[in-house]
Formats: structure tokens, sequence, C-alpha cells
């Protein structure tokens, strides 16, 4: 009876929320103890020790808890105790000396200005009170944010009768999983200890022995054990999480849920599942997370376990793009790219990145910045490319003329490294490391082979890439893509021979110009071919140039580039800075750029045309199956669409003509500015395929500059003003409807148009849910790297949809 001396029933007071957080919420066990109490269920049990050992276990625990003592202070006195009394291990006090430590927690109480409740009335309201306050509290905020748990009211509060572990040697507890969470492995992983509560196994007090040991000390037990792991996952048709207690023999089930798991055992398990029979191909498709293949297919650390990982870290930042790169220091791009011509591996490090840095960051192993968020330039361009990148790394400050970096550390010292250092990022986690560490490749092969073979067999919709050179459609080929969505031509005027030509483009004279488009042609017509070989029998879409020619332009500050145009364009260097000035748009994103570009400057898209229609000529004679999409970009009104589609025409009939051959092509759109959406049924008459760009879509949706977001979203987002960020994840109550307004009214006249999406989006896995189920495209286009990630997201959708 619950407040008996003579017959006392403990309790424990547990959270209980629709969704598992392991470890988040707080619990308060053997609550309803005393002075009286205690001396009862010593009386009762005939085990004093046990009775005083959970005394001191609950004075600890509601002190904590509930009212929210440090723990450390408990800590202090039980270890003066054991200090005092010669002994190591809690287990070894006595009765006497559990005494001794029940006298001294209480003193805790009193230090603090606290009254240890007796009435176990009490006790109980403010416990549960505790609980429920708990679900506010700030590591199961962050967790619920992490693992995107919402639209839960709050935790239910489970109130108990205890079992004990302590007491005594045919007593104990424990926590196993059903499989190996790391590998996957169809053996129990677990550990266990005998005469203990459950808090000493997750706290570490004590060392804990394998969960295949109480086979030897407690066989009967055991047997009963593994029986009661299969009935649960066969019942749950997964792998489970369980907490057990023994108590004098008899075994007690406390808990089971589905087990957190690495993305290599998350894959296994999902495989052997199935081969199981314990769950069907869609019911496993459920058990492997994003970003599970996440870890699986970028390279990874070794051991992020071990002593000499955790004692290499010497900062940390945001994990803005996934992976592990290792390589020396290099804090300009010419170092970087000097380096790879040596076969030297680099991590570019800089205060943060600009497009000047594109040759750099494309050559390194990966990236690391001390300013930027998560959507700066060296984000998006790291993970477009598959590069890991940490951004925002506070603690560093890059001195490039010393060719110094400068660690502040966690305990305030500093520490200097030099360029040529070797550093190594986990883009995972955010955490810069000294020296080289391990790395393992990744690879799609054996049971991820299978698991993918699985998805695409299920996924409705396709899953092409977004892949602007050869080697990026390789690796989108490789990585299961069934095409390009999005090939952006002005990623390859970057290179240093080609950006000068573009440059001379935009600021020579006619004859410069003409010259300028010449070499360009030859340039793109070759980069156009190597794709269209790579992509052979799959559709390739090509968006004509978009940015701003502002762009392409030097910096006013960069003499040494400023020289070499000049020189390259017969001009001065003050000359050329004042058609820089000219140049200069003030707002650049809304200016002259995409189609407005393409009228006013149709050569552009002239060149552009002839390199991919020859391109396409030259592959056909190679026996490559082309399939050419041209698509132009940032259309307003039918009538820019219209004079593009008429030019681009125009240019392919002539060089049919040239060559006496023709092959097909189409030409469509991207939907990215809300007028092309509100007048997609006007579009759909002329345009022959739809793409939504749906990084401007939704920039120019919301009014948000996506360079200058940082600025207040992360108020909006805390302050619950926005519940995502709108450039990672898609917009459905505002962009999402001019998305599906575009569909319908687009379909209504060509109900056969193919219409996808290949901004940012596309690879975020509850976008391309809202883009498969909700909005009916066709394909869904993304990096080259998250297209595993975006095939198991489209798999997934069609899975909920039936």
């Amino acid at each position: 009876k619950y407040g008996s001396n003579e017959n006392p029933l403990l309790l424990s007071v547990r959270s209980g929320a629709a969704i598992s957080m392991p470890g988040m919420m707080d619990t308060v066990l053997n609550l309803g103890m005393n002075d009286a109490v205690c001396a009862g269920l010593a009386q009762k049990s005939g085990n004093p020790r046990f009775a005083w050992d959970s005394y001191r276990r609950f004075l600890e625990m509601f002190g904590n808890v509930v009212l929210e003592i440090p723990r450390s202070l408990f800590e202090d006195q039980i270890d003066d105790v054991k200090y005092e009394k010669g002994v190591f291990e809690d287990s070894e006090l006595s009765v006497e000396d559990l005494q001794e430590v029940v006298r001294r927690f209480k003193g805790v109480y009193k230090e603090s200005n606290l009254a240890f409740p007796e009435d176990v009335n009490e006790q109980l309201s403010l416990a549960i009170g505790a609980v429920f306050k708990g679900w506010m509290g700030d590591r199961a905020i962050k967790y619920r944010e992490v693992e995107n748990i919402r639209n839960l009211l709050g935790t239910a509060v489970n109130v108990q009768a205890m079992v004990f572990g302590n007491m005594g040697d045919t007593s104990g507890t424990g926590v196993c999983f059903t499989r190996d969470p790391n590998d996957g492995t169809n053996t129990l992983f677990g550990e266990f200890l005998i005469n203990a509560q459950g808090e000493d196994v997750v706290a570490g007090i004590r060392t804990p022995k394998p969960i295949s040991e109480l086979e030897t000390e407690m066989p009967e037990v055991y047997a009963e054990f593994k029986k009661n792991t299969d009935i649960l996952e066969n019942h749950y048709g997964d792998m489970q999480d369980i907490e057990f207690t023994i108590q004098e023999g008899k075994l007690f089930m406390l808990q089971t849920r589905n087990g957190k798991r690495g993305g290599e055992a998350a894959v296994k398990i999902a495989v052997d599942l199935v081969h199981e029979n314990l769950a069907t191909k869609e019911e496993a498709l459920s058990k492997v997370l994003p970003e599970h293949l996440d870890q699986l297919l970028h390279p990874r650390f070794s051991d992020v376990e071990s002593e000499s990982y955790v004692k290499s870290v010497i900062a940390k930042g945001l994990p803005a793009s996934p992976g592990a790169a290792v390589g020396r220091l290099a804090f300009t791009n010419e170092k970087v790219v000097e380096n790879e011509k040596h076969s030297i591996p680099s991590i570019l490090c800089r205060d943060e990145t600009s497009p000047d840095d594109i040759e750099g960051m494309y050559a390194s192993e990966g990236i690391l910045t001390a300013r930027g968020g998560m959507t700066s330039h060296a984000a998006v361009v790291a993970r477009g490319w598959g590069r890991p990148c940490i951004c925002g790394c506070t603690s560093i400050n890059v001195d490039e003329e010393a060719g110094e970096l400068t660690i502040t550390l966690t305990d305030g010292t500093q520490r200097t490294l030099k360029e040529g250092d070797f550093i190594s990022l986990n883009g995972n986690t955010g955490e810069v490391l000294v020296g080289e560490q391990m790395v393992s490749p990744p690879a799609i092969t054996g049971n991820l082979k299978t698991f993918m073979e699985w998805v695409d067999e299920i996924r409705t919709i396709d899953v092409l890439a977004n892949a602007d050179t050869p080697g990026d459609a390789r690796e989108a080929r490789k990585n299961g893509a069934n095409g390009i969505g999005l090939c952006r031509s002005e990623h390859m005027f970057f290179q240093p021979e080609r950006i000068s030509k573009v440059r001379q483009l935009i600021l020579g004279d006619e004859a410069q110009q003409e010259d300028a488009l010449e070499e360009l042609l030859t340039y793109q017509r070759a980069d156009y071919e190597g794709i269209f070989t790579e992509m052979d029998g799959l559709a390739v879409t090509i968006r004509l140039l978009d940015p701003p020619l502002h762009e392409f332009l030097p910096s006013l500050e960069d003499d040494d580039v400023l020289t070499a145009l000049a020189e390259q364009l017969g001009s001065t260097v003050d000359q050329l800075k004042e058609q820089v000035k000219a140049s200069e748009e003030v707002n650049p994103m809304l200016g002259l750029r995409g189609c407005r570009l393409g009228i006013t400057k149709p050569a552009i898209i002239e060149m552009q045309t002839r390199a991919i229609i020859e391109a396409s000529l030259n592959a056909m004679s190679s026996g490559v199956d082309v399939k050419a999409d041209i698509m132009v970009p940032l259309v307003g009104k039918v009538e820019e669409f219209r004079n593009q589609a008429a030019l681009i025409r125009s240019v392919a009939a002539k060089v049919f003509e040239e060559r006496g051959k023709t092959c097909d092509f189409r030409i469509g759109t991207m939907i990215e500015i809300p007028r092309a959406a509100l007048i997609a049924h006007e579009i759909a008459k002329e345009a022959e395929f739809f793409s939504f760009g749906s990084n401007d879509l939704t920039q120019m949706t919301f009014g948000y500059s996506r360079d200058d977001v940082g600025t207040f979203l992360p108020s909006y987002l805390s302050q619950g003003i926005l519940l995502d960020d709108p450039f990672v994840t898609i917009d459905t109550e505002g962009v999402g409807q001019l998305i599906k307004m575009t569909v319908e009214n687009g379909r209504k006249v060509n109900p056969s148009l193919k219409i996808g999406v290949c901004g940012e989006h596309g690879g975020d896995p509850r976008s391309v849910k809202f883009f498969s189920n909700e909005a009916g495209l066709t394909y869904v286009s993304c990096s080259p790297f998250r297209v595993p990630i975006a095939r198991l997201a489209a798999a997934q959708a069609a899975v909920e949809k039936s």
C-alpha cells in the first residue's frame, strides 16, 4: 500500500509521450520513501541494505529532477563516503554506510535551502508536475526540433509500481537491443548489472556486463528473456530497445520501443526483416531514415567514439554539408589549386567564401569557414558537390597573410595551425579535428544495393540530378539518377580561362565580344557533349544563362585581375573600373538576368543553343542516345518565352541545315516568378515542360532575400513565426499552393506536360513527399549526392499515399 509503513508500495513516475524520446524526459524512481517507510521496507523485505540503498537513490533523483538540485552535490557526498570507507563501488557500501549517505543527502537539501517532503502524497504530486514540466526542458525541445517531432500536445505521465533490481545477487537490471544497433547483426546487444537499478547502467556508475553473460549467471532468466525479445520483435516487426529488471530471480520487462540505429544497421535490419518474413518491402522502407543514407553515402570517419578521435576535436561549427574530409590547410583559392596539381588534398579555410573561390572549393576535400550559416554560399555549393563543409565556426581566426589559423579552445587557450598542416572535418557533426583521421569510403553495394532496388520498384516519380559537368553527370548516374533535371550553364564559366572570356564578352568591343563567343562556344559544346555521353539514353535539361552578368565581373579591389583584363581588352585599369561600376545594378536578382538577358543580348543564347545542338549531333554520331531539353529561365510573361523559343528554334534550324542532320529536343521553362505560376495555362500552350525553380519562387513569394535571410530567420524559427526554413523545406501553405495551381492549370491545357522541380527542395525528404503526393509532379531534381535520399523519400511517399 502506498505510504504504508508495514507493507510499503514504491512507485516510478515516468513520461509517456506519443513518440519515444530516449533519454530526453525525466523519471523519478523509488517514490514514496521517508524514514518510516524505509524502516518498514527493511523489515518487510528482510533486506535493510536494499531499503537504505533505495532511499538514498530516491533522495538524489527527487532532489535533482523535482527540486533541481545539481546532481553533482549528491555525487560529491557519496564519493566522500566511499573514500572514507575505502571502497570504489556503490554496491560495496554497508547498511551503516548507506545510512550515513542518506543523512548527508538530507544535508544537501538543507544547504540548498530546500525541505525534503516527508508526505508521500506531496512527493507524488511534485514528481508528476516535474515530469510534465520536463516536456518543455531544453534537451526535450532540442530533441523534438532535431527529430522534427511536431503537433504533440505534450507528454502523459505514467505512475507504476516499482520492481527492484537492487535486492541482492539474484536481482539486476539492464538494457538490450534485439539486434546490434551499430551493424545490424541479428544477435542480442546489451548490458546488465547485478544488484543495481536502471540509472546505474545508463549513468556508467559501474561497468556493466555484456548480455551474453546473463546466460551463465541466470540461465532460466536468460532463456525467458530471449523468448520475450523474439515475441516483441515479431510483434512490432522491428528491432527493439528493451529495458528490464530482475527482482529476486523474477524477470520484469519494463519498456520496449523501436531502437535507434546507425545507417549501416538500419539498411541491414530492413533487408533482413524482409528476408525473415517479419516485414514487407513497403514496411522495410519506413525503417530507414534519410539521415541513415546520408551516413552511408558520404565518406565517414571510422570510429568517432575512440579516445584518439575525441582528443583531436579542436573546434565546432555548423554541420553545413555531411561527410568526412581530411587534407592540408589552405587559405587561398590558388593554394588549393596548386596543391591539387601535386595530388595534395586540401581543406579550404576562409573567413567566408565567394563565387571567386569556386575553383578552390571544387578542388578541395572540404571547406571550413569562420562565418556564414547553413544556407550560405559555401554551404549551398558544398552540398551540391558533396564536399563536407563546416560554416560559422566562430572559434577560428584566419590570418591569410601570415598563413595561420588560430583556434580558441573551450578552456580559453589558443592553438595555432600553419598552412599545410593536416586537419579533418566531420560535416555530419560540425567537428574540426587536428591531424589525419581514418576515413571509410562510401559504396552502394550489398544490403544497400538490394534496399535501393526495392526503393526504385516502389517509387512513382523520377529522381533526376542537378549536374553541371561530365563528372557530376557520372556521379549522378552512379547514384541512380533518372536523368539531369538542371544543368546550370553558367557554372561552366567560372574556370579561370573561361571567366576571362566571359568578362571579355561583357566588357569588350564588338569584335572582342564575337571572339569571346567563339571560344565559349568551343568550351560549352565540349561540356555538353561530355554530359550527353555520360547520360546516354537519359534526359538532360540545360538551363540557359540565368545569373546577372555582374556576378562574372572582377572585384574593384582585385588589382591583379583588373590589370590582366585591361591588358586583354586593350584598355586601362581606370577605364575598366568605370565599366564595372556602370554594370552594377541596385537589385541584380531582379535585374538583367535570365530570359531578360537573352532578349537584350540574343548572341549569348544563340551561342548556347548552337553549342547544345552541335553537341547533340556530335554525340549521336558516336552512338549516344541524346535526349536534350532546353530550359528558358525567369519567364514572367508568355511573350518572353515565345521570343526565346523562336530564337532557339531558328538557331537549331541553321545548325541542321549546316550539318545535314537533325535531332529531337524540347523547349520548356522554369516557373520561378509568381506571375508565371498565375499564367501557367498560357505558358503551357507554348512550353513542352515546366520545372519549378523553387529557390527563386520561394524568394519572390515570401519577399525574402535568400542571401540575407540569416539576419532574421533564427528569430522567426525560435518564435514559431516559421516552423521551417522555407529555403530548405517547401512552404506548402503559400509556395506550395502556387505549385499545385500551376500543375493543375498547366495540365488542363496540356495533359501530358512534364513538370518537375530543380531547386534545393528536390533533395529534402518532406518536400519530396509534397511534390509526389500533393502536387503530382513528374520528377524531382537534386544534387547528385542527394539522389539516393530523394529516391528513398519518393518511395516512402508512395507507400504513405497507397
